[in-house]
């Protein structure tokens, strides 16, 4: 059931869904909370999943300026608070999952387990830095309909882009309608994040990180690394996907996120 809450300052959206063991989803860039509708009709019975739309993004409200990475933690905090949720199992997908480490960071008590896919823990290079500010720029100046054209194809694999027109489609009409004030300032806040690198061997909830084989923004060598470093984490690599693997191999990914819930429950 979608809900607004009035969280630091900003109206906040997201789906209440189910009761029971609490999943809580975060979303990437440029995306939205629908991004994860294919693992609602998996997860909701039995269970309890809130969903948000990060500040910037969906329908809660649109920021100016540079939104850290650490605001949306504190959003999260704040909600799970208002929730009267004290743990949960948490399940981020790229800018999601680097959200969960800076979540972790601040409040290691809320977390029951852990889902990282396709995400990464360190910081940028002196180079994506500059690389991040000037896509935040493009996105204010250019909008989301450019960004798209230029770049959607490498969140899909080959085969999805070829197979599955659908997946395509509702990718497509999810960056296009994202705020793009919203989404550079979250840029600009990224090119910020923490290198969390030296967090990782610290982390003492069970942790799984899931990746696509066909990822380029975060390889399998990048989620290979973060599984050797967390002690008894667990990987998954999901074959004919790439970025998004939760949409485009849904039924593998709920599979292993399945799994994992069930032997962390």
């Amino acid at each position: 059931m979608k809900q607004q809450i009035k969280v630091r300052g900003i109206n906040l959206v997201f789906d209440d869904h189910g009761s029971g063991e609490v999943v809580v989803f975060v979303h990437g860039q440029p995306f939205n909370r629908s991004m994860w509708d294919q693992q609602v009709g998996a997860f909701k019975t039995g269970r309890r999943l809130i969903i948000p739309d990060l500040r910037g993004y969906g329908e809660s409200s649109i920021p100016s300026g540079t939104t850290l990475l650490d605001e949306l933690a504190l959003d999260l905090i704040h909600l799970l608070e208002a929730l009267q949720i004290t743990k949960a199992t948490f399940v981020g997908l790229s800018m999601g999952g680097q959200i969960l480490f800076d979540l972790y960071r601040l409040a290691p008590q809320l977390f029951h387990a852990m889902v990282l896919a396709d995400t990464d823990a360190k910081a940028e290079s002196a180079q994506s830095y500059q690389a991040r500010l000037q896509l935040a720029d493009d996105l204010a100046e250019k909008g989301m309909m450019f960004y798209t054209a230029q770049h959607l194809h490498r969140f899909l694999g080959k085969k999805t882009m070829a197979t599955q027109p659908a997946v395509v489609k509702r990718l497509r009409e999810m960056m296009e309608s994202t705020n793009p004030l919203g989404a550079a300032a979250v840029q600009r806040g990224r090119a910020e994040r923490r290198d969390h690198t030296a967090m990782l061997p610290h982390i003492y909830c069970p942790v799984l990180v899931i990746v696509g084989e066909e990822d380029g923004f975060t390889p399998v060598a990048v989620a290979e690394g973060m599984q050797q470093q967390i002690s008894g984490a667990q990987l998954a690599v999901i074959k004919d996907a790439s970025h998004m693997p939760n949409m485009e191999q849904p039924e593998i990914f709920n599979h292993h996120l399945e799994l994992f819930l069930q032997t962390n429950a």
